[in-house]
């Protein structure tokens, strides 16, 4: 069984396991947890900013700002360990295949949060997330731009060993011990309705809207240290489910989920200085 390494606070684990000793797939998903185990938010990178979360729509938005790099930020709020397998416009951002709850993610550690800054490409790199047309984004240059536009974290428990007794043992085991998670090596629309008379003015509109459109991209290369260690889940389904969807400032107020700015209204004092009343400029 592998052990978890000594690691600095900006050292994501990386858990590469598929699951093992598991049932089929239930329905649903796991019951629903008192408390959220993970907060998940969208950091702008260039200024630091956290992006707003508009709810709309029985969903939760961010805007981007096209050319822009961002990190997921995932925050731990549970007293134990937890696996998030992360997904980025229906993509793995570990491992590049299509997302699925059964595939590699990141193990936080009690308490901490890391940002996700890119899409891993080794045990040392990643190529940056960052903002840009649906057309050049990961997802659709390598052929699946269906799901571009949300961003999902998969949260899952670990299962329980409890420690080693040190005083007198039973003369019967109380439990197996659990199975070591075997370890895998990194990886590195829908047909127009319109009438035939409308078919050329929907696929423009089609492609003006797909070209408007927010997505990640395979930005450039940058250091991000990961290590190795197991990780058993309690449950083949996720015990919490995030998403983010995001797109343009101007897409969101256009949908009518992100408020558009206020014209400014006239104000009543907007100069206090005192004074008299001079005269107008002269009429030409």
């Amino acid at each position: 069984m592998s052990s978890p390494l000594p690691l600095r606070r900006r050292t994501a684990l990386l858990q590469l396991a598929a699951l093992t000793g598991l049932a089929g797939l239930h329905a649903g998903c796991a019951a629903a947890v008192q408390q959220p185990l993970l907060d998940m938010q969208l950091v702008d990178r260039d200024s630091g900013a956290t992006l707003t979360q508009y709810p709309g729509r029985g969903r939760r938005y961010s805007p981007g700002t096209p050319g822009s790099r961002y990190a997921i930020r995932l925050s731990n709020r549970s007293g134990e360990r937890v696996l998030v397998v992360l997904s980025v416009d229906g993509v793995n951002a570990i491992t590049g295949d299509t997302a699925a709850f059964n595939q590699s993610g990141y193990v936080l550690s009690p308490g901490e949060s890391y940002d996700i800054t890119g899409w891993r490409k080794s045990d040392q790199q990643i190529a940056a997330f960052e903002f840009t047309s649906l057309g050049d984004s990961y997802a659709a240059r390598t052929g699946r731009p269906a799901n571009v536009g949300v961003i999902g974290a998969a949260v899952f428990r670990e299962v329980y060993v409890p420690p080693p007794v040190v005083d007198e043992a039973p003369p019967v085991s109380s439990a197996a011990p659990m199975a070591p998670s075997p370890m895998a090596r990194l990886n590195g629309a829908a047909a127009d309705a319109a009438a035939p008379a409308r078919e050329s003015a929907g696929r423009a509109e089609a492609e003006r809207s797909a070209r408007a459109k927010l997505g990640t991209g395979h930005g450039a290369a940058e250091w991000s240290p990961i290590a190795h260690t197991g990780f058993q889940r309690r449950t083949p389904q996720p015990d919490q489910l995030l998403e983010i969807h995001y797109d343009s400032q101007a897409n969101l107020m256009a949908a009518g989920i992100m408020p558009r700015p206020m014209a400014q209204l006239p104000r009543s004092f907007p100069n206090s200085s005192g004074g008299y009343v001079p005269d107008p400029p002269p009429r030409w």
